[in-house]
């Protein structure tokens, strides 16, 4: 099963404490944790991909409106609704996911909250969805089914 934990800033908390994030003060020590984490991630096998989202690089906030898109008001019309970053794992059920997601450090204010959610893999759709989705796209179904 592969699970998305985002993660992002706690808008309930006090201001943000002075040192975190791409603060020069950020401690080196913090910055370890995280990338051990990922490095222990990787080396057990379960890390599919992991980012950090730029909150300073341009993007866009893309729209459905009466049956089309288009662009609202930047990328995030405040910035507690950013995102900071993401990790994508593949492991066998939410509460492996849900340990994972304990055992990330803590310290960096753009995670200070992390989401866990189930990706949608072809067995959790039916199979005439499935067969709809393998007729208009063979060859990313076939990729996705060889996940």
């Amino acid at each position: 099963m592969r699970f998305i934990i985002t993660a992002q800033t706690d808008t309930s908390a006090a201001e943000a404490e002075p040192g975190r994030d791409g603060d020069p003060g950020l401690d080196q020590a913090t910055l370890v944790a995280y990338m051990k984490f990922n490095e222990d991630m990787h080396q057990a096998g379960v890390l599919v991909a992991s980012e950090g989202l730029n909150p300073a690089a341009p993007g866009a906030r893309i729209v459905a409106h009466k049956g089309k898109r288009r662009v609202v008001d930047g990328p995030f019309a405040e910035s507690k609704e950013l995102v900071g970053g993401f990790y994508v794992i593949d492991v066998k059920s939410l509460d492996e996911a849900i340990d994972w997601a304990l055992r990330c450090p803590v310290g960096m204010s753009s995670a200070d909250v992390l989401e866990v959610r189930q990706l949608t893999g072809a067995s959790d759709l039916p199979p005439e969805i499935m067969a709809i989705i393998s007729a208009a796209a063979p060859n990313w179904s076939a990729a996705m089914l060889a996940n």
